[in-house]
């Protein structure tokens, strides 16, 4: 029996976009090749950040309190962009997951706290 090819976290992030990119007010900007730029491969929300693929994580903006909760119960850690060097980003959360599904669910409820900010 052969085994099915690894989905890759790129492959699981362009199906999370294809999935979201036709709700109100998102958008999705990817132009040219992957670079390590803060939001560079992003889904934005009223051009707010609320999802991104970051070292093959998928990063999503939650409230602090859902983020602690998460965290508490090993669902994630918290995003430091500065790799380490003490920058922690407190409602944003680097999902644990490699789950399709957790994903998505995630991203949604990421949607729905940012397209809810004002």
């Amino acid at each position: 029996m052969t085994q099915p090819p690894s989905i890759t976290p790129e492959d699981r992030y362009a199906a999370l976009v294809a999935a979201l990119r036709n709700q109100p007010g998102v958008t999705y900007l990817s132009d040219g090749p992957p670079s390590n730029k803060f939001g560079s491969n992003a889904l934005k929300v009223n051009r707010k950040i609320f999802a991104m693929l970051v070292r093959g994580y998928l990063v999503v903006k939650l409230p602090r309190t859902r983020v602690d909760a998460l965290v508490a119960a090993g669902g994630g850690e918290r995003f430091d962009p500065s790799h380490g060097q003490g920058r922690i980003m407190r409602e944003w959360l680097v999902v644990a997951s490699a789950s399709a599904d957790d994903w998505l669910a995630l991203a949604h409820e990421a949607l729905a706290f940012v397209g809810g900010q004002k």
